[in-house]
């Protein structure tokens, strides 16, 4: 059982960067476009907009490349920047209407679909399976940030 739920999250993983792809491919995206997409959307999820800073930390980018990047799609109207209202030193960045817009034409098929299926599980199932795919992401995470501090391995062929 552990080595099919391994191999379905593998495909889960796969067949969702699968999607970001064709979303990122139509819309003039990179994959850090992308990347930096994600971390502005579960910023404001949670409450607490993403600074440049951290949007920079997060996807291991240099000041300058993030300064680029948001251009980049400040410029493609995908997100907008604002001034923290209780610090105006500070700058947040937002889901612009445009971007918000474009993501959700594509997204929702694929919001329905997942809701059709959470509605086939009982609540408690959910908690379950909650629990799982949040400690799940943790430790990729926990892993993901541990290979940033590696070296590269040089090839040799």
């Amino acid at each position: 059982m552990i080595a099919e739920i391994a191999a379905e999250l593998r495909r889960y993983g796969a067949d969702a960067q699968h999607v970001g792809h064709v979303f990122a491919a139509r819309h003039g995206l990179n994959a850090t476009d992308l990347q930096a997409l994600i971390a502005v959307m579960d910023a404001e999820l949670v409450g607490t907009p993403i600074t440049p800073g951290r949007l920079g930390g997060q996807l291991n980018l240099s000041s300058g490349s993030v300064t680029a990047l948001i251009d980049r799609l400040e410029r493609a109207g995908h997100i907008r920047r604002d001034r923290d209202t209780s610090d105006r030193r500070k700058v947040l960045l937002h889901y612009a209407d445009r971007g918000a817009a474009l993501a959700m034409d594509f997204f929702r098929p694929l919001g329905e679909r997942t809701d059709q299926v959470m509605a086939g599980f009982q609540d408690e199932e959910l908690e379950v399976v909650h629990r799982f795919v949040t400690a799940m992401g943790a430790s990729l995470r926990e892993h993901r940030d541990g290979l940033r501090d590696e070296p590269a391995q040089q090839r040799t062929d």
